[in-house]
């Protein structure tokens, strides 16, 4: 990807929108009681962040299911 002449890897880029979602939908998480009952909020964030991160890589790939399997 590039942004302004610079190469960026896209990794870099999906990671940086995932933040700023997970930062944006933090507040909203905390409100559900599954937030309280949460062994390590930290650790729901970091899952939070990884899940946002996964699924804008997956969509930015343009296909959801492989369509032949790894060798």
């Amino acid at each position: 990807m590039q942004i302004f002449g610079v190469y960026v890897p896209a990794a870099l880029c999906w990671a940086s929108l995932a933040i700023l979602l997970t930062y944006w939908l933090r507040p909203l998480l905390h409100r559900l009681p599954l937030s309280r009952i949460s062994w390590r909020p930290a650790l729901f964030d970091i899952a939070v962040f990884m899940l946002l991160w996964w699924g804008l890589a997956r969509l930015a790939d343009g296909r959801l299911l492989p369509t032949r399997f790894p060798v």
